[in-house]
């Protein structure tokens, strides 16, 4: 069976918009039309714009603010040894130093040693004209001669005397028996009295003589003093080394008029031993508290820039000395010299070790006076907005409250990014580390020892 054939519908065009009026007469006329705002490019990109603005702003407040951010320098808190030294300066001194003079006046016969020259006790360094104290010596000697003399006619004058005695003695003593027997009547009274008178007389005489002896004797013993004077006046012109040791300095030669008045002259200078010596340093008044005898020190010299000698203190003087207001005390310091390497006079720079100090928490000096600043950056989180906007002025950090008790200081310490001030105790300090303790002092702890800016360089 057919089916029905069907006739095909014809396509309905599409209806046209209804023209706008204003649009219609635009198209009329030949002017453009007319857009949306949002069609306009010059306003997205002006949008665009302000958004780079934006954009370049937020990295430039960004980046002020890193900028702006303190940066903590940090050293680990350690254990190290400490030692306080005392600085003093001094000159190089011989252990005994003999100035050599002359107690006699006169001209020099002969000079036996020089400068650097090697002396032995009692060995002859100059010697002086003799014939004067020759001629003394020989008329000391004649006078003792002349004295002894003296008390050998004192003495037989003595005798004689004593004879004289004797003699009138006897004749007293014959009278008076010649008187006992006669029963008074011979002799007279008259001769008695005269015997008695002249034995009286010759025992004045013979007191008188012994006096005489006595004197002449000490007459002997004053020529002989005078004897010796001369004879020592004689042997000190030979002048001797009273030291073994060396001459430092001569001032004088074969020739020279010595004078000597109530000083004597200084021919020569000696030291007794050059390989040991002392170093005698002014220690200031600040730092002689802590130097004690028995210290061990080293210093320098300039002759030997690369070398430190060793030495140890032996003695600290009580007395002061004041020069130019400062007050300065005497410290002696015995030095080993076997290699004569120093010498006598040279300057030196010595370093006492006054205190010494072994496995101790130390820090560096810059950490007691570091002290944190507020930093200018804006707060974070504050946007574009908050940087073009006025700020407060910074608040200053908080300070821990300081003991006024000695010894106590201030510490700063970096916790979760922030300082936190400690209080410590120090000790000593060797100039460039001190010594801490405290309760609340680790070891390892980070202590500030400086502020940065992001950026800056170190």
């Amino acid at each position: 069976m057919t089916p029905p054939e069907t006739t095909p519908t014809p396509p309905v065009p599409p209806t046209p918009p209804t023209p706008n009026t204003a649009t219609a007469a635009q198209q009329l006329l030949g002017l453009p039309q007319a857009r949306r705002w949002w069609q306009s490019r010059w306003l997205w990109l002006a949008l665009l714009l302000l958004a780079l603005v934006a954009l370049a702003l937020g990295f430039w407040s960004a980046a002020q603010q890193r900028q702006a951010a303190p940066v903590f320098v940090t050293e680990p808190l350690a254990r190290g040894n400490l030692v306080l030294n005392v600085s003093a300066n001094g000159t190089l001194q011989p252990l005994r130093a003999v100035n050599i003079g002359s107690e006699l006046s006169g001209t020099v016969r002969a000079v036996h040693v020089d400068i650097n020259d090697t002396v032995r006790r009692g060995q002859v360094l100059v010697e002086l004209d003799t014939e004067r104290l020759q001629d003394q010596v020989r008329h000391g000697r004649a006078a003792v001669l002349a004295a002894q003399a003296q008390v050998a006619q004192a003495q037989a004058s003595v005798r004689e005397t004593e004879a004289s005695v004797r003699e009138t003695q006897a004749q007293l003593q014959r009278l008076q028996e010649v008187a006992r027997l006669s029963g008074g009547k011979v002799p007279s009274a008259a001769e008695l009295d005269t015997a008695r008178a002249a034995f009286e007389r010759t025992q004045a005489v013979l007191e008188r003589m012994r006096a005489n002896v006595s004197s002449a004797q000490a007459a002997v013993e004053q020529a002989q003093a005078n004897l010796s004077s001369h004879e020592t006046n004689l042997s000190k012109a030979s002048i001797r080394s009273p030291i073994d040791g060396v001459v430092l300095a001569r001032s004088v030669d074969p020739g020279n008029a010595v004078a000597a008045s109530l000083q004597a002259v200084t021919l020569l200078q000696l030291a007794q031993d050059l390989r040991q010596l002392e170093l005698q340093v002014s220690v200031d008044e600040a730092d002689i508290g802590v130097v004690r005898a028995g210290q061990s020190a080293s210093f320098t010299v300039s002759s030997q820039p690369g070398r430190r000698f060793a030495g140890s203190v032996s003695r600290v003087a009580f007395g002061a000395t004041r020069t130019d207001n400062v007050v300065t005390y005497s410290t002696t310091i015995r030095v080993d010299n076997a290699d004569l390497s120093l010498r006598p006079g040279m300057t030196a720079t010595a370093s006492i070790v006054a205190v010494e100090r072994q496995n101790v928490l130390r820090v560096p000096n810059a950490a007691l006076r570091f002290m944190p600043t507020a930093a200018g950056a804006a707060p974070a989180g504050g946007g574009v907005l908050a940087s073009l906007l006025p700020r407060l002025p910074p608040q200053p950090p908080r300070v821990a409250r300081m003991d006024p008790r000695p010894g106590l200081r201030q510490l700063w310490v970096l916790q979760d990014g922030q300082p936190v001030a400690l209080q410590v105790s120090t000790g000593i300090s060797d100039g460039r580390h001190t010594e801490v303790s405290g309760e609340d002092v680790v070891e390892g702890m980070a202590v500030i020892v400086e502020q940065r800016r992001a950026g800056q360089a170190p």
